[in-house]
């Protein structure tokens, strides 16, 4: 289930977050951020885009992400693809989870 543009990636990112399991959004061969202690945390996943460059098949995003009492802002690579856009790099921590509060 990739996307058809780069800015929706987060959504749908945190759409199969809260479902199950969001790895159907990344290429073959890309490593998904270790997400098994936050899919069982029962926490609802939120995200906010703040910044989508693109550059033909490459994008840039720059997403601020909340789960319970931790936020953070990920720096993630997104490529097109036959199918559809899907991460190739995702570092969630991009500037560091926080506590809210």
């Amino acid at each position: 289930m990739p996307a058809t543009t780069p800015e929706e990636l987060p959504a749908l990112f945190a759409k199969l977050f809260n479902q199950s399991d969001p790895s159907s959004l990344y290429e073959p061969g890309a490593r998904p951020p270790e997400l098994t202690g936050h899919l069982t945390a029962n926490a609802t996943m939120h995200v906010t885009p703040r910044k989508v460059l693109t550059n033909g098949d490459i994008a840039l995003l720059v997403v601020d992400w909340r789960l319970g009492d931790e936020r953070g802002t990920a720096v993630d690579v997104a490529r097109r693809g036959p199918d559809g856009w899907r991460y190739v790099i995702d570092n969630p921590s991009g500037t560091g989870p926080s506590r809210v509060g």
